[in-house]
């Protein structure tokens, strides 16, 4: 099955062309607004490299994992775009197709997501969509500069290589324009011009701005990070909606942007940025405080909890917060405890594998752990524990004890949307991370093997 055939598989489910009227990605999910839901559930959930079918509001998300969503959204946005749809393909292909789904949890996904469908949480998945875009540049300039830091750690002279400063320089770049690439997505997804939001992030990045005198006080280029990048840029973009209804459609493509700019420059200046800054800073404070302080305890319930939080869909939050602390210190604290839940979701799943006697549990298991320790986590969750029950309360212990050695060590990340073994590299202390991933295997092996489960009857 190529990444070609499945896309068109996929458009026969969910077509014709004119049903569909929006077409995304994220790391792992094919995303989907369509005007009708016409598409069988079951046969879209049954296609070879579908691992799940969610329905999130009025977008449908086919979960086909890293690396192959992007490949197949590429090879379905061929399709609608040729003049001529091919037919989705036929004969052994076609039923070749037709395999058993991953796990039996889908129909508890989804009753969990409509039941997370409320308008607070909606809107966090809103803002997290903003940063969704962002991560493959997180992830490759997080891993480059991981990589290449351990090279200098391991050998200091390596550091005056001018190709080793190319990379490190390369690593950093993500990081320097976060700013511009923030501003830019918030305006598109509240539906301004993204090139005026990605102006306004720039503006309050602006090294000139350090010459300038509000309040008794010098501005401080940045100030405020992801947080003031968000108020200035949706604020902006509400303006841009609301000129576009004042403004004559004669003048409209003068005078609006002219407005927008002129306006937010001095709301942002002299009232967002320093709210901005404020709100940042207390969440700086707060998080860092909080591992500091609170030690392997915090790190404990932190890591224990983040499965339920995923459950809860407020999770989706943590996102801002986890760019914001890369913004300010230039890595993440909470990202290498919250990941050691998919640490306990392995051993536990492990455990099942190893104590199950049903040959279609163990085929399920056998299917999800590869991407479960590669930090994809959800076939797992909703193949394997959770259906399971007992296993997925194993599963929050072992991310617990995970997270507890992690917050212990002091272990930061500088990339976003990994985790598992390949946030190794993108981590301040590899080793140390590596040991607590390994601890959260063992200690959720071992809570799933204590606490035991009932094995599903064989149809």
């Amino acid at each position: 099955m190529t990444n070609e055939e499945l896309a068109a598989l996929i458009l026969q489910e969910v077509g014709p062309k004119e049903n569909i009227e929006q077409v995304t990605n994220c790391m792992t999910r094919l995303r989907l607004h369509l005007k009708q839901d016409t598409y069988d559930e079951a046969r879209l959930k049954a296609l070879t490299g579908v691992l799940g079918v969610n329905k999130a509001g009025d977008e449908l998300q086919i979960v086909l994992g890293p690396g192959k969503a992007a490949q197949v959204t590429g090879a379905f946005k061929k399709l609608l775009a040729a003049a001529d749809i091919p037919s989705a393909p036929v004969g052994t292909v076609a039923e070749a197709a037709r395999s058993a789904t991953v796990g039996n949890g889908e129909a508890l996904h989804q009753a969990i997501r409509q039941k997370n469908a409320t308008p607070g949480k909606l809107f966090l998945r809103r803002i997290s969509s903003i940063f969704m875009p962002l991560i493959p540049g997180f992830i490759g300039c997080g891993l480059l500069m991981g990589i290449v830091n351990i090279l200098i750690r391991y050998n200091p002279e390596l550091g005056n290589l001018a190709p080793v400063r190319i990379l490190a320089a390369a690593g950093s770049t993500v990081f320097w324009g976060m700013n511009l690439f923030v501003g830019w997505n918030t305006a598109k997804t509240f539906g301004g011009s993204p090139v005026l939001g990605g102006a306004l992030g720039a503006l309050i990045s602006l090294p000139v701005l350090s010459r300038i005198t509000l309040y008794g006080a010098t501005l401080q280029p940045g100030r405020g990070g992801i947080v003031a990048v968000l108020l200035v840029a949706a604020s902006g973009a509400w303006l841009e909606k609301k000129l576009h209804q004042w403004v004559p459609e004669a003048l409209d493509l003068f005078v609006t942007p002219f407005l927008v700019m002129g306006i937010m420059a001095l709301l942002a200046l002299y009232v967002l940025q320093p709210l901005g800054g404020l709100i940042a800073e207390g969440i700086g404070f707060a998080a860092t405080e909080a591992v500091r302080r609170g030690g392997a305890i915090t790190g404990f319930i932190l890591g224990g909890a983040f499965l339920p939080l995923v459950m809860m869909g407020v999770h989706q939050g943590l996102t801002p917060i986890h760019a914001e602390l890369i913004n300010q210190y230039g890595y993440t604290i909470l990202l290498p405890i919250l990941a050691m839940a998919g640490g306990g979701q392995v051993g536990a799943a492990a455990a099942v594998y190893l104590k199950t006697k049903s040959p279609r549990v163990r085929k399920v298991v056998a299917s999800a752990l590869p991407v479960g320790l590669m930090g994809v986590g959800e076939p797992l969750i909703y193949g394997v524990t959770l259906p399971l029950g007992r296993p997925f309360i194993g599963a929050c212990i072992g991310g617990a004890c995970g997270g507890a050695v992690q917050a212990f060590c002091g272990v930061g990340a500088s990339a976003l949307g990994i985790s598992g073994l390949p946030l190794a590299p993108s981590t301040t202390q590899p080793l140390s991370y590596l040991i607590g991933l390994v601890v959260s295997y063992v200690a959720g092996f071992a809570a799933a093997w204590i606490l035991g489960f009932t094995d599903p009857k064989e149809e």
